[in-house]
This record gives C-alpha cells, sequence and structure tokens, in this order.
C-alpha cells in the first residue's frame, strides 16, 4: 500500500524532509503523498520515515492503494536505478 496523509495534519512539515523517495510534499490543504513515488521506506529503511516521525499519527496506509511489497520494491528500484534491496540504513 502507498501511505495517505489525514486531514488532520497540522502541516509541520516534518514529514517532507525524511521521505527518501521525495513523495511528500506541501498540499493545498494539508501535506500530501504521491503514491507513484511512496514505497512506505521499503528498500531504504525498516519502517516508513513519515510515520516514525509524525508527531500527531495521521499518516496511515491508503485503503484506495492496496499494494504487494513486490510491487514497492519495483517503484524503489525504478525511482533509484538499484537491483537490490537497498542499504536499510
Amino acid at each position: 500500500m502507498s501511505l495517505l496523509i489525514r486531514d488532520d495534519c497540522i502541516n509541520c512539515a516534518v514529514c517532507e524532509a525524511e521521505c527518501p523517495n521525495r513523495a511528500i510534499s506541501e498540499g493545498a490543504l494539508v501535506y500530501e503523498i504521491d503514491p507513484d513515488y511512496c514505497t512506505e521506506c521499503l528498500g531504504h529503511f525498516d519502517e516508513p520515515q513519515c510515520v516514525r516521525i509524525c508527531p500527531i499519527d495521521c499518516i496511515i496506509l491508503d485503503p484506495q492503494r492496496v499494494e504487494s511489497a513486490h510491487t514497492l520494491l519495483g517503484r524503489y528500484r525504478m525511482l533509484t536505478g538499484l537491483k537490490g534491496e537497498g542499504s536499510h540504513e
């Protein structure tokens, strides 16, 4: 699945800088996650960094965008040009 920022986002912007794929940007009302760039940090980290850092826990799995780990890893590979799983920094 891709991640989704709920409407109760307080626009603190801490999530934007944490995203290794630059999938998060300021939206019209709240920050938004571009599902075409979100990999849930698969390949980069063991957990989504935006979820880890969000002070109000407003980032959830997007129920409208169900994706397998295989799909997310494929997106990671496409975005980074890497063939493996990454370094899990």
